[in-house]
């Protein structure tokens, strides 16, 4: 009994702390309509600022908690609400887990640029003078006065929520302003008012659940922010609206990843177990909620760019070809590798192209897929095209193993689905001793063609080269086809295609499994690139950036994701020699991605708009320059009006397939025109 109690009470502890950081949550979502992906990195940041109250400015303790629970962190979910959050919450789904998960990046970011790297020291609250926490003992086990804070804490934000939202009109008006904000409005209410308050309770609350958890597992930028995960798990038992419910999740994870810890020996069969107890919570929870209803009402579309005709793809595809091979030639060991990875990443990225950009499901788990598809062709040790095929088709069969479970979910469950499934893989597949184990790695021999093995790394990069550019080109043709058209439509009213009879379901594991296939081939030829390979290569936190550069710079184009991957390559290196300029790269992209989020076709849109003014100047001087006829309405052409998104894929000619464009909330409305010339 005294075991069972000295692992109870840590796990009460950590429950308690998960609850704080799940109610606010909850309480975000409920009333926004938004799912912050940062929540546990707005908790890290503010975390930090009250050790620089506390211990570097040296105010007192009771001080800094007032202060930044009851003025920074208040006002920074209202500045959020007011200039990023807003309408968020009618957006698509894509588009509002990017902004969030843009903020994740750039408060990340923003702690490194600020905070530099060093060990740093929180004691818990109100320690006696020396630093150490005052404490009781209960039979044999001691209960530190932390953990007790943290438990009354808890408890006190469950009850105070709960008669906030059922008890005041504040509470009606802030769930009357998801259901009918324009309703509420006639009553005199103030939709933005109460979505600043809703922003600035629950950022108060990551805030209070950082700061009771940075003495149990230190003052990190990635431990604090990562941690939110079982926060996740948490919300989900409640359906992100139930907060009893939520703080039942929340005790019941707590206790159960303690009692793991104290009862599964690291011997046993289940060992590998314990470290994953709240993704497989989370999982478990996702695939137990009820059928997501169809959503219906205004079609809610993304522009995309225009799918080029095939003759420009293939001489376009060519000409990338003949550049790639003129930059490579002159190129070190070292920065061979680096383009290669470049590749690689851009590789990764088109699968985000067919999974999110067309068929507008979010995975927070692409760079797991690569995995799959690496550790496959290092074990399958067939360095060749068969090894290099069946590596992507195992892929292919994990990805579409990840949707069957999960049939019944769409948007943010299914997006979440892919985080748990990401952790999953990272702590039980990749790090077991079978597979590339704990900091392990594997050894991967180079591709080879009818027995004639690539032996240089110029020569392999222009082997990737050749593969990126064949699944480019294979990516557009399937966006030219039916089942191109089916995936947008699917986009953008699955209501719609429902009433149609189109099964989304099957639908949806064959997309997932086809992107899953195109990070495997991707992750198969990073293996033998690479030579040695291990677990930390695809770490699933990596696929966040991943997600949001795809989206930056355009995860609508092949165009975004070539840049996409040339920015992801270069963040470590920036990273790596200056840690704080890293850190401010971090900060510039995360902050821009939340912007720039919004438009599915990022960066690469500028080009495409310069590429078509470029075109219409040289063709309007071309016409000056030419002869006048007698007459030119015989020799008119007028091209059907077409809608003009945001101009062309850098492969489209200008004349190529207009992707159709549903409008409505979300939309990007275009303007129609008419092309005329001799």
């Amino acid at each position: 009994m005294d075991t069972f109690i000295a692992y109870l009470i840590p796990g009460i502890f950590t429950g308690a702390a998960y609850a704080i950081a799940a109610s606010g949550l909850v309480l975000t979502y409920t009333t926004t309509r938004v799912f912050n992906i940062a929540h546990g990195a707005f908790g890290m940041v503010m975390s930090f600022i009250f050790w620089d109250f506390s211990q570097k400015q040296g105010l007192p303790v009771w001080l800094s908690l007032i202060l930044v629970l009851g003025l920074v962190a208040p006002l920074t979910g209202l500045l959020v609400q007011r200039f990023i959050a807003r309408g968020l919450g009618e957006a698509p789904v894509s588009v509002s887990l990017v902004v969030t998960v843009g903020l994740f990046v750039g408060l990340i970011g923003a702690a490194q640029a600020i905070w530099k790297p060093e060990p740093r020291f929180v004691p818990p609250l109100f320690a006696d003078e020396l630093g150490n926490d005052k404490s009781i003992t209960i039979g044999e086990t001691v209960v530190t006065a932390q953990q007790m804070i943290t438990v009354g804490a808890s408890i006190a934000v469950a009850v105070g929520l709960y008669l906030l939202l059922t008890r005041t009109r504040i509470g009606t008006a802030m769930r009357a302003s998801v259901d009918n904000p324009e309703l509420l409005k006639l009553y005199g209410g103030k939709p933005d008012t109460v979505a600043g308050l809703s922003w600035a309770i629950g950022i108060s609350l990551a805030a209070l659940g950082g700061i009771l958890l940075v003495p149990a597992v230190g003052l990190d930028y990635y431990q604090l922010t990562l941690l939110v995960i079982n926060a996740y798990a948490a919300a989900m038992v409640g359906r992100l609206k139930n907060l009893p419910l939520t703080f039942v999740g929340a005790m019941a994870l707590g206790i159960a990843d303690s009692m793991a810890l104290g009862y599964i020996s690291t011997d046993s069969v289940f060992a590998d177990i314990r470290p994953v107890i709240p993704p497989l919570f989370l999982f478990a929870a996702l695939v137990l909620l009820p059928q997501a209803q169809l959503r219906i009402g205004q079609v809610k579309g993304i522009v995309s760019a225009p799918v080029p005709s095939v003759p420009r793809m293939v001489v376009t595809g060519g000409v990338f070809l003949v550049v790639l091979l003129a930059v490579v030639s002159p190129m070190s060991e070292a920065n061979l590798l680096l383009v290669g990875t470049a590749a690689t990443y851009a590789m990764v990225m088109l699968s985000l192209v067919l999974l999110t950009g067309y068929g507008g499901h979010v995975s927070l788990a692409q760079l797991t897929f690569a995995g799959v598809g690496a550790l496959a062709y290092a074990k399958l040790d067939s360095p060749n095209l068969y090894g290099l095929l069946m590596s992507a088709l195992i892929a292919v069969a994990v990805g579409a193993l990840v949707a069957l479970p999960v049939l019944r979910l769409t948007g943010l469950y299914l997006a979440l689905s892919t985080l748990a499934f990401g952790v999953l893989m990272d702590k039980v597949v990749f790090q077991n001793e079978r597979a590339f184990g704990f900091g392990g790695a594997l050894e991967a021999q180079r591709l080879s063609f009818f027995g004639n093995t690539v032996e240089t790394t110029q020569a392999y990069v222009m082997v990737m080269g050749v593969f990126f550019v064949l699944v480019a080109i294979g990516i557009l043709l399937l966006r030219r086809g039916v089942l191109g058209r089916l995936l947008v439509a699917m986009r953008d009213s699955p209501a719609a295609c429902g009433t149609l009879g189109l099964d989304l379901r099957w639908a949806r594991v064959g997309l997932f499994g086809l992107s899953a296939g195109v990070a495997g081939l991707a992750g198969a030829l990073f293996a033998g690139l690479r030579g040695t390979i291990g677990a930390a290569d695809f770490q699933y936190f990596n696929s966040l950036p991943l997600l949001l550069l795809a989206v930056v710079f355009g995860v609508t184009s092949v165009t975004g994701a070539t840049l996409g991957g040339i920015g992801l390559m270069l963040l470590p290196v920036l990273s790596g020699s200056n840690p704080i300029a890293g850190g401010i790269v971090f900060l510039i992209i995360g902050f821009g991605a939340v912007f720039a989020g919004r438009d599915p076709n990022g960066l690469a849109n500028l080009l495409f708009r310069l590429g078509r003014l470029l075109q219409t100047r040289v063709l309007n001087r071309i016409d000056l320059n030419l002869p006048q006829l007698p007459s030119t309405a015989a020799f008119t052409r007028t091209k059907t009006p077409t809608r003009e998104v945001s101009g062309g894929e850098l492969f489209d000619d200008g004349y190529g397939e207009p992707t159709p464009v549903a409008v409505g909330a979300g939309s990007v409305p275009g303007t129609d025109r008419t092309k005329e010339g001799q």
